[in-house]
């Protein structure tokens, strides 16, 4: 896989060759060069495209992207997971995403505003460095292409976090420049990148079939089809879906709970996931199975975060196969053989971040299992198939997508032609198709619902403040009165 490779690595190994040719003979000496040079190397080498680009997927595997405080952010929060781990346990700020009580302080939101900003500027660097490159135009077409939609991930993010967010196209290089990077642009300007960035990387080829785990064009209709979903642009969703659906690219796997494991990498029904079986010396995103596994007693494996609520557990329909591929009941015996402890910390847990030491590859130990991260799904294709044809007046067709979901879940066909009942009712298959999957908070936030919904869990939810994260209060230090704060903070 392409997951360690670096631009420095192959930088020091021309130089260390150039040092031993160095010491050679003379009659040596006098033949032409027969090595590449430092300069040519970064002006004609397509393998110095490839590891810039690398260096931007290496940032998929950081603490700062996918692991605690993305966790924390876009689960802990929601109205699915508690917590979890012990009671005097906070995960550094996770009692307070939980309990919402966090201010602009809390390190989470320093941490992912940190690393998505740091992946953007990898990404504006490859962007640069690759148009500078004496390379063949499809290759270049190619790794922009990665970069661009790597970038627009980034954004995706953050604008769903933060709202308005400094909109960074390039690298920042005369002093306006640097200045503009601490100013909020508008959540249209944010969008307009993303929107741009998912459109250039149609150009990738549909799927990638060899180096596993880098995007493709069909990840850029999926996205695009969310984007336009959550700016309630709903024909666009519809067609960027349907392009999806007649392809007939894609299935549902038969058997839900067999996409989460190592069999289920790659699958029919994955369009893009985050490859952890990289290169050493380190594989997995960091700690993100440890952080999630079952904590205490005899069994435990980790440290008991993001757990699901009993009212979660209670709220799946009855014969829904899904509730058992999706959490973990203190005590059970799991589908590989390892005996769970009935004496665990928690009573449930995260079923869909558990890998298996007993028949899976594993990885490098606890801070490095190698769970590929599933960032989009066919099935997530079809609800939003379903929820566009809905609001577009296709209450047949919406059924029609939302029914081959929920058949695979063992749930009868729903049927209705009242646009209001089945909006809510996709939402809900929403939330116990892709739970823990790290959607949940901003769903109840693009569809205008989260105070309702927390608070009708206990939750502290303040109206017009919590619909977004606080931009972390170093970031408005830095900035020197350039950027302003998100109302209610």
């Amino acid at each position: 896989m392409f997951k360690h490779n670096k631009i420095f690595t192959a930088l020091l190994g021309l130089t260390a060759l150039s040092l031993t040719l160095g010491g050679c003979k003379k009659n040596f000496l006098d033949e032409p060069p027969r090595v590449q040079t430092i300069e040519d190397y970064f002006t004609t080498s397509n393998q110095a495209a490839r590891e810039m680009v690398n260096a931007i997927y290496n940032k998929l595997y950081d603490w700062n992207i996918h692991s605690f405080p993305f966790i924390g952010m876009t689960e802990i929060a929601g109205d699915n997971a508690s917590k979890g781990s012990d009671v005097g346990d906070s995960g550094g700020d996770k009692d307070q995403l939980d309990a919402y009580f966090f201010s602009p302080t809390s390190i989470s939101f320093g941490d992912v505003w940190n690393g998505y900003f740091e992946g953007i500027a990898r990404a504006n660097k490859a962007i640069k460095f690759i148009n500078e490159l004496e390379i063949p135009e499809a290759q270049k077409i190619q790794y922009i292409a990665e970069a661009r939609f790597l970038r627009a991930y980034f954004y995706f993010f953050l604008v769903r976090s933060f709202g308005e967010v400094p909109v960074i196209p390039q690298v920042p290089e005369t002093e306006d420049e640097i200045a503009q990077t601490y100013v909020r642009s508008s959540i249209s300007d944010v969008y307009a990148l993303i929107e741009s960035d998912f459109q250039y990387a149609l150009q990738l080829p549909s799927k990638q079939l060899v180096d596993l785990g880098r995007v493709s064009g069909d990840a850029a209709r999926a996205f695009l089809a969310k984007t336009a979903l959550y700016r309630k642009n709903y024909g666009q969703c519809a067609s960027y879906c349907n392009e999806l659906i007649n392809s007939q690219e894609y299935k549902l796997l038969p058997d839900y709970s067999h996409i989460w494991r190592e069999i289920g990498e790659f699958s029919e029904e994955s369009i893009w996931e985050v490859n952890a079986k990289g290169s050493d010396p380190q594989k997995g995103i960091l700690e993100y199975f440890v952080v999630q596994a079952p904590r205490g007693g005899s069994k435990g494996l980790g440290w008991g975060f993001n757990t699901p609520t009993q009212a979660f557990y209670d709220a799946y329909e009855e014969g829904d196969v899904r509730r058992e591929a999706t959490i973990i009941v203190s005590g059970q015996t799991l589908w590989d053989g390892w005996e769970t402890d009935p004496n665990h910390t928690n009573p449930l847990y995260n079923y869909k971040s558990y890998v298996s030491r007993l028949a899976e590859s594993w990885g490098q130990g606890d801070m490095n299992a190698n769970k590929n991260l599933r960032v989009m799904r066919y099935a997530e294709v079809l609800l939003m198939a379903a929820e566009s044809a809905n609001e577009l007046g296709d209450a047949q067709l919406a059924c029609d997508y939302l029914n081959r979901v929920r058949s695979r879940a063992g749930l009868p066909d729903y049927k209705t032609t009242d646009s209001d009942s089945l909006r809510m009712k996709i939402w809900n298959e929403r939330r116990f198709e892709l739970a823990f999957e790290h959607d949940r908070v901003f769903d109840l936030r693009r569809q205008g619902r989260i105070g309702e919904v927390m608070k009708s869990n206990g939750i502290p939810f303040v109206d017009g403040k919590h619909e977004l994260y606080p931009i972390p209060q170093r970031q408005i230090d830095l900035s020197a009165g350039k950027m302003f704060q998100n109302p209610g903070y």
